[in-house]
């Protein structure tokens, strides 16, 4: 493993173990980069795994676009536009889902194994709001 050099505006080469771990009921999130890690301005991208079984529920991001690559694992993808249409699709590794800004959607864990999505938000932002729910558990980067 390679350590993550200091820069003067952020870190260019950064890997999960940097990075402090957001763990909620559903599973985890590491953000990779964001302002606090990479001073990245316009996006924020991170890794999210889904216990199985488990998900986000039916949410949005007002003013945020936002695309899923899915690593790893089988699930349900629910993305609802502006005018109330529902599209549901099972989806697995190497699938991505683009969300419009501020559409709804939804990531449920269909498999027996973890479900492992690369999420990327443009502009940056929720991964900061993610932060202040009461029911997220924040661990320390375990280097840095």
């Amino acid at each position: 493993m390679t350590e993550m050099a200091p820069h003067a505006d952020g870190a260019r080469f950064v890997q999960s173990d940097d990075v402090e771990t957001m763990v909620f009921d559903w599973g985890t999130l590491h953000w990779l980069s964001e302002p606090r890690v990479t001073d990245a301005q316009r996006y924020s991208q991170g890794v999210v795994r889904l216990k199985p079984g488990k998900g986000h529920t039916r949410h949005n991001h007002p003013g945020v676009e936002e695309t899923l690559y899915v690593v790893s694992g089988h699930g349900r993808q629910l993305v609802e536009s502006a005018n109330g249409h529902q599209e549901f699709r099972e989806i697995g590794a190497g699938d991505m889902v683009h969300i419009p800004i501020g559409w709804f959607h939804e990531t449920i864990n269909l498999g027996a194994d973890e479900l492992v999505i690369i999420a990327t938000y443009a502009p940056h932002g929720p991964e900061a709001f993610l932060r202040t729910l009461p029911d997220v558990k924040i661990l320390p980067a375990k280097r840095g």
